[in-house]
């Protein structure tokens, strides 16, 4: 048999796993390693290359989450005028200071985008480049503070909304619907298991297809939009679309949050107030200061 046949048969074996910690097994080291706050991560990082390779992988931060070690950590984006693309930063906070450390950039220099947190990413929807829609998708993975490409939509879209329901992306609006394509895929819907884009039915007789978003949330599962004239409620569960009741359109504009059922959002003179979807009334949030003005919701992720 010739040395071609031989190597052609012949198996390489697999690498031994690095040593974390000399003297203990890795699960052992695993487990010590995974409850230190994620504030010491980026100088443990430093201790080796094995360390780096754990800090950045899934098997760590699902072992976190298992020794319910994982903590909250805020994600900022900030766009500079001098700048072309998106400047991201992570907030990190210990007893002695809190300090916000920079992130790399997002790869296209996209202008209003839309922005959904899912398990450990941040996904970066649409936008603009040079006044052109884009459809391009993109993702911070959170746990190696890297981007990734993600499957673009069936149609460009800028300044669309947003809203994550059983943990698949809802995307809304961000085009004119002025062709059939884009009448059928006015909504869309990304499932981040399987990658593929599937477009949602918003042909109901009367609902009013804005382009411009203003502001979205998810409320007790039900996905509501905020456009120029009117806003609209999408209820994946059942399918079903209906329009903002008049009292919560007449009081919601710009960007919002929901805590506890409630959806949080300024007001015309610059006040929070909170409207109990439920019972369908608005409440003055007390007990704060008007520093903050100015300032963006941004997605938090628990790692």
């Amino acid at each position: 048999m010739s040395t071609t046949s031989i190597n052609a048969y012949t198996t390489t074996e697999p690498p031994p796993p690095q040593i974390l910690i000399p003297s203990l097994s890795n699960d052992i080291a695993l487990s010590i390693l995974a409850r230190i706050p994620r504030s010491h991560h980026p100088l443990l990082s430093l201790v080796s290359k094995p360390f780096r390779s754990l800090l950045s992988s899934p098997l760590f931060y699902t072992t976190r989450s298992l020794l319910n070690t994982s903590q909250h950590f805020l994600y900022l984006s900030l766009r500079i005028p001098t700048a072309t693309s998106l400047h991201w930063f992570t907030l990190y906070q210990n007893p002695t200071k809190n300090s916000l450390i920079p992130l790399p950039p997002t790869p296209s220099p996209l202008v209003g985008s839309a922005f959904v947190a899912v398990g450990p990413k941040i996904y970066v929807i649409g936008g603009s480049i040079g006044d052109i829609p884009s459809s391009h998708v993109w993702a911070l993975d959170c746990r190696s503070n890297t981007w990734e490409a993600v499957p673009g939509m069936r149609i460009s879209r800028e300044f669309a909304a947003a809203g994550v329901v059983d943990g698949r992306i809802y995307v809304i609006g961000g085009c004119v619907v002025d062709t059939w394509v884009k009448s059928r895929n006015w909504a869309e819907v990304f499932d981040p298991k399987t990658g593929k884009w599937d477009s949602v039915d918003s042909g109901k007789d009367g609902l009013l297809r804005e382009k411009w978003m203003h502001g979205s949330a998810v409320v007790n599962e039900r996905i509501y939009v905020m456009a120029d004239r009117n806003g609209v409620v999408y209820e994946p569960k059942t399918k079903k679309w209906e329009t903002v009741g008049s009292e919560l359109d007449l009081g919601w504009r710009g960007r919002a949050c929901v805590v506890n059922g409630i959806l949080y959002c300024y007001d015309y003179v610059g006040n929070i107030r909170g409207f109990d979807v439920g019972n369908g009334v608005w409440k003055d949030l007390r007990g704060w200061k008007r520093s903050c003005l100015g300032f963006y919701v941004v997605p938090r992720w628990r790692m």
